[in-house]
């Protein structure tokens, strides 16, 4: 663009309107064609020129170029403009104000007009209705909308799947590798033995399964499966002819009674044990308070760690095998005034399940209490715990002689503190009988020590430190159940009912844990959310023929981690598919 100053040197100081309409145009074709014509017809050179008429030099040799190449281009041609106006002799006109009289949209006028022939555009359409005075409509659902736009999936019937010979892409085809575990297991003799609820049209057996696929595919809600509800792979998994709805979702968790889950809970861990996962010894147990964004006036308020404050939802209980990282009990149902006396029952479900009492727990101050942790030392098992810190306690320790503390070194830790100094005492407790040993723990890279208490009265402190040390995972395996298995969601649009969600958890975590060690690699201690990403989630291609439903998983990087496992080699009939074949093939 050129300078005011430019601007005067080449135009006179006045400009009447009849000059200013040819010297300064307004409008961009005309600008160009007094440019051009200034330089062709006048001889004024180029920089002149684009001076006058606020082109660069380079952008208008470039004009220059083009109109030499192309001089017979309009300058002054109008532009072409439809009508601003439907006109009133329209004969569609009356035919459209009577379809929006009954609620149709531009849309679904211009849609069934052109079924009887009729092509209009709905902006031909807006513009009349804005003429005759009509408002748009407000925005609406997909079920509100006409039922020519709406596809609807076909309701869902465990006696109506669709197993005959034919081909199908699913995004799902990850979870058909849980299939060998889940055919292994008398899945339905579990679910009636625990008096599990279902319908002439999906049984218990069918509903679980449908639930269990969308958990074990851990990057959708439940609340997400009306986008789902037309693959057929997802459906084919749970043995139907389509995907339960949301409605039945929801409806199905609040018709299952609470005390059929501690039924299903031991039968499906009892089983589990049977293809691997093996009973451990050692536990670690924790709380994690699932939050609410309900007006229920019966939930108490409990401490969330990840917010920093108490606010409203249900506290559930859980614990982790330390050896096979897999959940092994849950109780989404603990009250205030129950939840001291939590870590008791585990112990009691324990015993009742196995004939015996854990050898020893694992857990932080606030999980128990003192009467308790005597009960669990009368009970012959052995704890680890912390203590929480008073002031006068920690006066006394700093009071402590040099002399009384020794440095240990901690094996097996990867942490850069590996040589606290501790302090090794035997102590009493109100409500505990006899002495309890304590150990202080400094220089763990904190400002104030840990103060631990134990049982076990002959084990090395550095044993003991490093087996709380690994207590953290059963924190990370908690994460990894909110964030992957999504525990915390509850304000999704299926309300499931959080016992039934953290049960379906519970079955996820242990299918994962199965598949993990079955491929190895690293994989047996993974997270599930790694496993996903590296296997489950992959679409793949199922063919069905007489016998055999066959899986094809195209290209990918961790296809040779299930080669190398023996997927290849697997031959499973699928008892709730008709006994066909289930086999796996890679591209």
């Amino acid at each position: 663009m050129c300078h005011s100053g430019d601007m005067s040197k080449s135009l006179p100081k006045q400009l009447t309107d009849p000059a200013r309409f040819f010297l300064e145009p307004s409008i961009a074709t005309h600008r160009q064609y007094e440019a051009l014509r200034a330089y062709f017809v006048e001889g004024i050179s180029s920089t002149k020129a684009a001076a006058r008429f606020g082109y660069t030099p380079g952008s208008f040799r470039v004009l220059c170029h083009q109109f030499r190449h192309n001089p017979d281009r309009q300058f002054f041609a109008p532009p072409a403009k439809g009508p601003q106006n439907s006109p009133k002799s329209d004969p569609l006109r009356e035919q459209i104000i009577r379809l929006r009289k009954q609620n149709f949209s531009i849309y679904d006028i211009s849609e069934t007009l052109r079924a009887a022939g009729d092509d209009l555009s709905p902006a031909a359409i807006s513009m009349i209705l804005k003429e005759e005075g009509f408002a748009r409509l407000p925005r609406r659902g997909d079920d509100e909308r006409a039922g020519a736009r709406v596809a609807k999936a076909a309701a869902s019937d465990h006696t109506q799947p669709d197993l005959s010979p034919r081909r199908l892409r699913t995004k799902f085809g990850g979870l058909f590798l849980f299939l060998p575990d889940l055919a292994r297991l008398p899945f339905e003799v579990m679910l009636k033995e625990a008096h599990l609820p279902g319908s002439s049209q999906i049984s218990a057996a069918h509903a679980w399964r449908s639930l269990l696929a969308l958990k074990l595919f851990g990057n959708a809600r439940p609340a997400h499966v009306m986008s789902s509800v037309f693959d057929e792979g997802l459906a084919l998994f749970a043995g139907l002819n389509a995907i339960p709805k949301r409605a039945f979702l929801s409806e199905y968790s609040c018709r299952v009674k609470p005390d059929c889950y501690p039924k299903l809970m031991r039968s499906w861990f009892d089983e589990c044990a049977k293809p691997g996962l093996d009973q451990g010894h050692s536990f670690d147990l924790d709380f994690h308070t699932i939050p609410s964004h309900g007006e229920d006036a019966l939930l108490e308020k409990h401490y969330v760690s990840k917010r920093s404050r108490r606010q409203k939802g249900m506290l559930a209980f859980l614990a982790e095998d330390a050896e096979t990282r897999v959940f092994c009990y849950g109780n989404a149902a603990v009250r205030k005034a129950q939840q001291n006396d939590e870590v008791l029952r585990f112990a009691e479900y324990w015993r009742e399940r196995t004939g015996r009492v854990p050898e020893e727990l694992v857990f932080d101050s606030k999980l128990t209490t003192y009467p308790n942790l005597n009960q669990l030392n009368l009970l012959g098992i052995n704890f680890i715990t912390l203590r929480r810190r008073s002031q006068k306690m920690l006066r006394a320790i700093h009071q402590q002689p040099p002399s009384a503390w020794r440095r240990i070194e901690l094996d097996g830790v990867s942490r850069a503190y590996k040589t606290p100094r501790v302090l090794d005492q035997k102590i009493e407790l109100t409500g505990y009988e006899g002495a309890i040993r304590q150990i202080t723990i400094a220089d763990l890279g904190h400002e104030e020590p840990t103060v631990m208490l134990t049982n076990q009265l002959r084990r090395s402190p550095a044993k003991l430190i490093t087996r709380y040390a690994q207590r953290m995972i059963i924190e990370n395996g908690i994460a990894d159940g909110i964030d992957f298995f999504h525990l915390d969601a509850l304000s999704s649009s299926v309300a499931l009912k959080v016992t039934c969600d953290l049960q379906l958890t519970l079955m996820g975590s242990s299918l994962y844990r199965l598949l993990g060690k079955k491929i190895g690699k690293g994989y047996d201690t993974a997270k599930s959310r790694h496993i996903f990403r590296d296997f489950v989630d992959a679409p793949a291609q199922v063919s069905l023929t007489e016998d055999e439903i066959q899986v094809r998983f195209y290209k990918r990087a961790h296809n040779p981690l299930l080669l190398a496992a023996g997927f290849a080699d697997t031959d499973v009939p699928i008892p709730w598919l008709d006994n066909k074949h289930l086999r796996f093939v890679f591209e």
